[in-house]
């Protein structure tokens, strides 16, 4: 039937773990929507926290605008159970699109799979961007979601990286990453490293997933000079960013929201050298410096949401996927 004002497409997860998307196709729909933004063409106001005083849960609420895709999202996030083991907590994220040209509802889906893949291709541009020259040593911290694709995303922009290093503890969460590795480019393997301050000292890139129970925490003394940490989840330590010769972030305010466990005594961050939008669209190098120690704060922006949301459902259109609903008849 003709979609109008009153259909929505609703793609749940089963439908999107269906869709066939290529890890390069994921960097490029990234990169492209950070250039928008920084073009000044994109709009990604601060996202909106709500969290209760026994820290049960924390709910996020981020709108924006994709001006290449004229593209208007909101997208909610809601995680119930932060003091639980994983298995145990409660997490529902959705991103709901709308045609800015049209001014019809594109679709409502799961966001869970976006975030799984666009978060490491943040990453892996962070580190492409950021990596000193001739950097051939990286490290993953973490098995989980976010650690489980990074060596892949790593691989697919710095393709000259030999060594591949994962510190982890749980079993299941190894054998995930070392599956995803060989998935996405078979004949490359890992080493297992199980004493973390050295392997974080050979390592030139050092991206950090792992989940707020860890006792992992790098200490700035164990990088060596040139090396670039990225902060995803957890696993640096604070000094990781007070004492690095350049910070960069996706966002500054973000940072300051989000990343509040690497505060200094007083609740103080150095400044931000360079947000990653300027550095894609070529204003300004992140590395000035071959021996520069980089700190970079990977933390989500809904324009990026945006864009593979809506490459998503793209895809799942043509597909025939999902199921159609009249929400507003």
């Amino acid at each position: 039937m003709d979609r109008d004002d009153t259909t929505l497409r609703l793609l749940s997860t089963s439908d999107l773990a269906g869709l066939d998307i290529s890890l390069a196709d994921v960097v490029d729909t990234v990169e492209q929507a950070y250039r928008t933004l920084a073009a000044g063409r994109s709009d990604n106001p601060r996202k909106l926290t709500v969290k209760p005083r026994d820290g049960r849960s924390v709910s996020y609420a981020m709108l924006g605008r994709d001006g290449a895709r004229e593209v208007v999202a909101v997208k909610t996030s809601y995680k119930h159970g932060l003091g639980e083991p994983r298995d145990k907590q409660h997490y529902y994220t959705t991103l709901t699109l709308y045609d800015d040209v049209t001014g019809l509802p594109v679709a409502m889906m799961d966001c869970s799979r976006i975030g799984s893949l666009r978060t490491p291709a943040v990453s892996a541009l962070l580190a492409r961007e950021c990596a000193a020259p001739g950097a051939t040593t990286a490290l993953v911290i973490g098995t989980g979601t976010q650690g489980r694709l990074a060596l892949p995303f790593l691989l697919t922009t710095l393709p000259g990286l030999e060594r591949l290093l994962l510190s982890g503890t749980h079993p299941d969460g190894i054998d995930a990453v070392r599956a995803e590795l060989a998935r996405h480019f078979p004949g490359r393997d890992l080493e297992l490293v199980t004493d973390l301050t050295r392997a974080a000292g050979e390592a030139d890139i050092i991206v950090a997933t792992s989940g707020p129970h860890t006792s992992a925490a790098v200490e700035a003394e164990s990088l060596r000079p040139g090396a670039t940490a990225i902060l995803v989840g957890h696993g640096l330590a604070p000094s990781t960013l007070h004492r690095a010769d350049r910070v960069i972030a996706t966002s500054e305010a973000q940072m300051r929201v989000t990343g509040t466990d690497m505060a200094d005594a007083d609740g103080g961050f150095p400044p931000v050298d360079l947000e990653l939008p300027a550095v894609l669209s070529g204003a300004a190098d992140a590395r000035t410096a071959p021996g520069q120690r980089i700190f970079a704060y990977n933390s989500g922006l809904v324009v990026t949401d945006i864009a593979l949301g809506h490459r998503f459902a793209q895809l799942a259109a043509a597909q025939g996927l999902g199921t159609e609903t009249s929400l507003w008849k």
